[in-house]
């Protein structure tokens, strides 16, 4: 109808489609309101899962190993916080000596810690209280902040001197430095790389023999032997499954 007023289905049609239009904004709106939600900062969430974590090993005081931790990073620049800054926690939960039972392992985490779970005869760094505590976990601080935050940190690839890295290259030095008798190493030799030398274990605890070196005269680090030994997975799991198996029978 030219000339004259909108037909009333228009009208209608132009409401529809503004109502519609709104209501995508909206939509839009409650979702970026939800992300942001969920990507905030939950320091007491954290904060709660290591000490919870912690009190699993009877005989330290929690909170004061949780402020030993977080003395490292918070307030600091994320990407500049080297591995000495965890040496208060190191000394504060040293490890313990565990002669003839402490395994490393690269790239057969999995394999390695359903082996430890079930048998009781060798401990990872990870059966340790300060590596159990902090497993899998995601940490850093900020400058100018008290908090401690566990999203937009940087990651192993982004900086060298991250709040995470640092941490378990110290852990992983102190934990060798603790060695004594028979050491086992647990390496995948599917893999033409069975380590990278840039991993911690090729970094840190494949120098056994140099740190032993130091600790040691010169003279007993000269017998100081290797031995390698091929093992099936499908036998390591058959091992572990069976409790009455001793655990040097499972290779």
């Amino acid at each position: 109808m030219r000339g004259g007023s909108r037909s009333p289905d228009k009208r209608r049609r132009k409401c529809l489609i503004v109502a519609a239009v709104l209501a995508a904004l909206l939509l839009v709106a409650v979702l970026a309101l939800a992300l942001g939600l969920a990507r905030r900062q939950d320091p007491d969430a954290f904060q709660q899962t290591f000490l919870r974590r912690c009190e699993a090993f009877k005989g330290y005081d929690c909170q004061n190993v949780w402020e030993a931790f977080t003395r490292a990073y918070v307030g600091r620049d994320p990407c500049r916080v080297p591995a000495e800054a965890y040496d208060p926690l190191i000394a504060a939960v040293p490890f313990v000596p565990a002669c003839n039972r402490m395994m490393f392992w690269s790239k057969t985490s999995h394999v390695v810690h359903d082996f430890t779970e079930k048998k009781n005869c060798f401990i990872t760094l990870e059966d340790t209280l300060l590596g159990f505590v902090l497993n899998n976990l995601t940490w850093c601080g900020k400058e100018g902040s008290r908090e401690t935050f566990t999203t937009m940190c940087p990651s192993w690839r982004d900086c060298e001197n991250n709040s995470v890295g640092s941490f378990w290259n110290r852990a992983s030095a102190a934990f060798a430095d603790v060695a004594c008798g028979d050491v086992t190493a647990m390496l995948n030799g599917s893999l033409s790389t069975p380590f990278s030398s840039a991993s911690i274990f090729g970094k840190i605890e494949d120098k056994l023999h140099e740190r032993l070196s130091k600790r040691f005269a010169k003279r007993a680090a000269r017998r100081i032997t290797y031995g390698c030994k091929e093992v099936a997975q499908s036998r390591i799991q058959e091992c572990s499954s069976n409790p009455e198996t001793p655990c040097g029978d499972c290779w």
